[in-house]
């Protein structure tokens, strides 16, 4: 036993009127390096445990029959309905001392606290301070054998490879401190980059773990989950496979990679040894676990009920709202339906694109949809791409700043649209709600140079890549859709490359289609205007052979169209104009062929009334 640690207390929930749990942190440790955690006599403990304590924490379990068949763990004769140990019974770890007694996961590296309310973390040393992490640490292929399988989870342990690394290296080491380290030992047998990376993956495992803190790896298709329990502990391995090696309590069962939520697929799809996963830390917390149980693994802490469970917050699915008739009066569409598959074509693929001739309404319905289907225009962006467009514009590049202080100007790492709303999106509490990119007139721009690797990622949502400027790891979130809208009639932009139609849905808007072609006449009707309008405009269509260089009704669809002589502008001024380019060098007299006169004269005229008619009037 320690002489330099205090008692420590536990506080058991609903425990109003029962005294704390106590215990004392013990120099010995486990056969996998642990702290041990005696438990005082006189203890109190619950009478029952959470349903799915069997299922994920059998050791402690056993344990607890075990005590409970051996007359030490008995119905206390102090506190009607509560449990009492008899005797002294030492526990490998603190978190194992405290799920023993509340029958229920617990941290006990936080929860066992001094008199004054100091946590048991504060008192072990090179730790950091801050709240528990979660962590991902790659075992199943180092050099060649599977260290998760043959070691860690029969042993307890975590381990990273580090045979050159000198011994007596300190837990809790500065990372300037393991930089040098590293130059100096693996001099000339790592790259620059990989002596960065041994760097960062180091000074994770040896100064940011901490007991108490989540720990995850991949082995056989399945995600195991364990809790770290105690310190870095440096051996001269005789495979230099495990140099360095933590003691783990491991979960149970692992769970099935193709069965895990889609967040946690793209952290987990990070290259490297070692990576943070505290940002899905909750996802990990609710594996293997129903709603009931997390709601009683909740009362079992005794949380706020005013604050939603953290595990059941980041479970709440990701919904698009099915489009109503009222949407369809509103953006005058023929059918809801057609909205409606709009709407699972967005589901299903995640991107789709809007395209058709000018005047069909492309942006607008883009726009009115997103803000539809996410609930407001707060998680609606729009960028339109133009030829000069490239990927620091979008996503992220080195730009010229100007020091608020100083008044210098030098180039910095600023975020483009696409980064500023996956950030957004991302962002814990909006991972439920969908966000929209509006991208319009995306083929104006070349596509292959504004995405760059993030063409991979609009295809492989479960997948993070390496960004080209910051060096992050990023993963496109899966409540992030984008919509874009393609202008069919520039011959020299209407063709777009095959790992863009692989990506993307496409949807037609065309004036010889619905939603599209009866467009006008919706509208005319409902602000109550003569129908010449939509007649012309269907004349107009049906003398253009070409599809793509059709009129969409949007040019027909202003106020200043319907006041005096308004029409006749707008198609002298609009609409003659765009046939004139169309029909350049062919000789044809767009005025005659395409004119308002000409139309006019083509449109059928209603009866005269006969004489007899007349004559009765």
């Amino acid at each position: 036993m320690s002489d330099g640690y205090p008692e420590f207390q536990l506080r058991l929930p609903n425990g109003d009127g029962i005294p704390r749990a106590r215990g004392v942190l013990l120099d010995e440790k486990g056969t996998n390096g642990s702290r041990k955690f005696l438990l005082r006599a006189g203890s109190p403990a619950r009478a029952h445990v959470m349903p799915s304590f069997a299922k994920h924490f059998s050791g402690q379990l056993k344990r607890r029959e075990e005590l409970q068949a051996q007359g030490l763990l008995i119905p206390s004769d102090r506190w009607l309905g509560w449990l009492e140990l008899v005797k002294d019974v030492e526990c490998g770890s603190p978190s194992f001392a405290a799920e023993l007694l509340v029958g229920a996961p617990r941290n006990g590296w936080v929860e066992w606290r001094t008199e004054e309310g100091a946590p048991l973390s504060d008192f072990m040393t090179g730790v950091w301070a801050g709240p528990n992490r979660a962590w991902l640490v790659r075992g199943s292929n180092v050099t060649g054998l599977d260290l998760v399988q043959r070691m860690w989870l029969p042993e307890g342990r975590v381990t990273l490879a580090a045979a050159r690394l000198r011994q007596g290296v300190a837990q809790g080491s500065s990372k300037e401190q393991l930089r040098t380290l590293v130059q100096e030992d693996y001099e000339s047998t790592a790259t620059y980059s990989q002596k960065q990376d041994l760097v960062e993956e180091l000074h994770a495992f040896l100064s940011r773990m901490k007991p108490g803190d989540t720990v995850c790896t991949i082995s056989g298709g399945r995600l195991y989950v364990g809790e770290i329990t105690g310190e870095v502990e440096q051996t001269e391995s005789e495979d230099h496979r495990s140099n360095l090696r933590r003691p783990v309590t491991w979960q149970d069962e692992g769970y099935a990679y193709e069965e895990l939520p889609e967040e946690l697929q793209q952290r987990l799809s990070i290259q490297h040894d070692v990576v943070e996963l505290t940002t899905v830390q909750a996802v990990i917390d609710g594996l293997g676990l129903t709603d009931e149980e997390l709601a009683d693994e909740a009362e079992a802490i005794e949380r706020d009920p005013s604050v939603e469970i953290p595990a059941l917050a980041a479970r709440r699915e990701l919904e698009l709202p099915e489009p109503t008739d009222e949407l369809a009066a509103e953006l005058l569409v023929h059918k809801t339906d057609w909205l409606r598959e709009v709407r699972n074509l967005l589901w299903d693929d995640r991107q789709l694109v809007l395209y058709g001739p000018p005047g069909t309404g492309k942006t607008y319905l883009a726009l009115k949809l997103a803000e539809f289907l996410g609930g407001g225009p707060e998680q609606v962006k729009l960028v339109q791409f133009h030829p000069s467009y490239a990927y620091e514009d979008f996503f992220e590049g080195f730009r010229p700043q100007e020091d608020p202080e100083t008044r210098e100007v030098a180039f910095r790492l600023t975020a483009g649209p696409l980064r500023e709303l996956a950030d957004l999106a991302s962002r814990e509490g909006n991972r439920h709600l969908p966000h929209f990119l509006i991208i319009d007139e995306i083929n104006r721009a070349n596509l292959a140079k504004v995405f760059g690797e993030l063409y991979f990622l609009l295809e492989y949502r479960n997948k993070s890549v390496r960004l080209t400027y910051s060096g992050d790891d990023f993963a496109l979130p899966p409540n992030l859709f984008v919509i874009g809208t393609m202008n069919t009639a520039d011959r020299s932009i209407a063709l777009v490359d095959a790992a863009m139609r692989r990506r993307f849905a496409f949807v037609e808007l065309s004036p010889r289609t619905e939603p599209t072609s009866g467009l006008l006449q919706r509208w005319l009707e409902s602000q109550k205007k003569d129908s010449e309008p939509a007649e012309l405009l269907k004349a107009l269509n049906a003398r253009i052979d070409d599809p793509d260089f059709r009129i969409g009704p949007s040019y027909l669809m202003k106020k200043g169209v319907y006041r005096k002589g308004g029409l006749e502008r707008t198609w002298r001024t609009k609409i003659l104009p765009l046939l004139e380019e169309h029909h350049y060098g062919e000789g044809i007299d767009i005025e005659k062929r395409y004119g308002l006169a000409a139309l006019r004269r083509s449109l059928p005229q209603p009866p005269e009334p006969d004489a007899e008619q007349v004559h009765l009037a």
